[in-house]
């Protein structure tokens, strides 16, 4: 299991949280102020300087360069254009015939939490409980993970690992608070190398409305399940228990701020109070248009910086998405579409909708062994909708956009880290081999584990084999 931040039971009831309540606003009284502050982010910057000199180079933020040349200089890109002054110093790699193109990010994934789903003591995704606001993914991702250079021979440089909740697929994991997500790079020794937010965003899994009615293999009517009120109520009871933690969260926050030295400290309501008045990004798992709704209403009413994870449903409610602001991180498109009454093509033609709709999207996986699989859940949706530009950028610069790093990841302009990847063409083509992985100005390790096994029994000796005639 992920180790916690602290000693705080993981799975507390409203009696509980009523009784923390009262002790914190029982105890507000006189102390200095006490302030939560966010981890100074590491540094980037690696030694060293290259040149990718006469490829094509796809900025996503500002067009394609024809013949053009990226310098990076101690992990940072210090030139980019078709005109550029290459440093003596400088190691050149022959761009001919080459693309470059921004490394690409997996907006949600459980890399390096999970190695084989069968095994359990290899999965670390998850953590006792419901209630987890200070677990925090930093603390459990494997740098050894056999999926992390598998996904980053296939142009994957960075990934938002984060929490689940005991896994209902892509845009599920139980309701409660799931814990913190953490940015990472794909290479490095350490989780300390890898990281570049060590707390990205708080992840929640919000309640699902369904009666639990099923067909039996498609036949007959549906069985077992409950009333459509009865899933209303519990949908209902189960946001009221969300609240209660943001009450206690807020109260918990009022009490340190006054200065009370009674205030017991609490490392759940500590952490998640930092979430308050848009201090943290918000991820929120759900799915269908009656739960994504009331998440935005939970989110308006507690000031939260929300993003949706998940995102099935979300193309009926498509313009309040985009008057509102809230981006939505789309998960697999390569599936089947969920509910009996959805177009065979709802998945595919999702992403297309809402970004017509003025909806900023981002791909994800929600997985780890699948990770590599990134681009072509972006490609996936180009035949139904989605143009190529919008497609590429859903997996380089706007998931940098919605988690708040755009001012350092996700296109290729002068003064971002340095993670890039040279290709022989469209990185979104299964057909494509990535060539060169640049991570933090520095070309990363392309052996990999299904590389390594496709030479092992490519080269296995031929098996003699013997007749035998009466």
């Amino acid at each position: 299991m992920m180790r916690r931040s602290g000693n705080a039971p993981g799975n507390t009831t409203n009696d509980r949280i009523d009784t923390m309540v009262k002790s914190i606003v029982a105890a507000a009284a006189v102390l200095g102020t006490v302030g939560f502050t966010l981890p100074a982010q590491a540094a980037a910057q690696e030694g060293g300087t290259f040149a990718v000199q006469g490829a094509t180079i796809h900025t996503v933020a500002d067009g394609v360069i024809e013949g053009g040349t990226i310098v990076i200089r101690d992990g940072r890109i210090i030139a980019v254009g078709s005109d550029v002054d290459i440093p003596a110093d400088a190691e050149i790699i022959d761009g001919e015939g080459k693309h470059v193109f921004p490394g690409m990010i997996d907006s949600f994934s459980s890399l390096g939490l999970t190695e084989i789903g069968a095994v359990a003591v290899t999965n670390d995704a998850g953590e006792l409980g419901r209630w987890n606001p200070h677990l925090n993914a930093h603390t459990a991702i494997h740098p050894a993970s056999e999926h992390i250079p598998v996904a980053r021979a296939n142009g994957i440089t960075h990934s938002m690992v984060a929490p689940g909740g005991g896994g209902r697929g892509f845009g599920g994991g139980g309701s409660g608070i799931q814990g913190q997500a953490t940015l990472v790079h794909l290479d490095g020794w350490t989780v300390e190398e890898m990281e570049i937010e060590k707390t990205a965003a708080m992840v929640l899994g919000w309640p699902t409305l369904s009666t639990g009615f099923r067909a039996f293999a498609g036949f007959g009517p549906p069985a077992g399940g409950r009333s459509f009120r009865r899933a209303q109520e519990r949908f209902d009871e189960e946001v009221a228990e969300m609240d209660s933690w943001f009450v206690a969260a807020e109260h918990y926050r009022q009490a340190v701020a006054s200065g009370s030295s009674r205030v017991p400290r609490n490392i759940q309501l500590e952490h998640l109070s930092r979430v308050l008045d848009r201090g943290m990004k918000v991820i929120v798992r759900a799915n269908g248009w009656r739960e994504i709704e009331s998440a935005i209403e939970f989110a308006e009413k507690w000031n939260l910086d929300l993003v949706i994870a998940g995102g099935n449903g979300a193309r009926e409610i498509a313009g309040t998405l985009a008057e509102k602001n809230i981006p939505v991180i789309l998960g697999p498109v390569q599936r089947l579409p969920q509910g009996e009454d959805t177009a065979y093509d709802d998945p595919n033609t999702l992403p297309g909708v809402l970004r017509d709709a003025g909806v900023e999207i981002a791909f994800a996986t929600f997985n780890s062994s699948d990770a590599r699989t990134l681009p072509y859940e972006a490609a996936n949706s180009v035949s139904w909708g989605l143009s190529k530009e919008a497609a590429l950028e859903a997996v380089t610069l706007g998931p940098a956009r919605v988690l708040g790093v755009d001012d350092r990841l996700g296109s290729l302009e002068v003064g971002k880290v340095g993670n890039l990847i040279v290709t022989d063409g469209d990185p979104l083509e299964i057909t494509t081999r990535i060539e060169w992985v640049f991570i933090k100005g520095v070309p990363s390790d392309l052996d990999n584990k299904h590389d390594s096994l496709w030479e092992e029994y490519r080269n296995r000796p031929a098996r003699r084999v013997t007749t035998t005639t009466t």
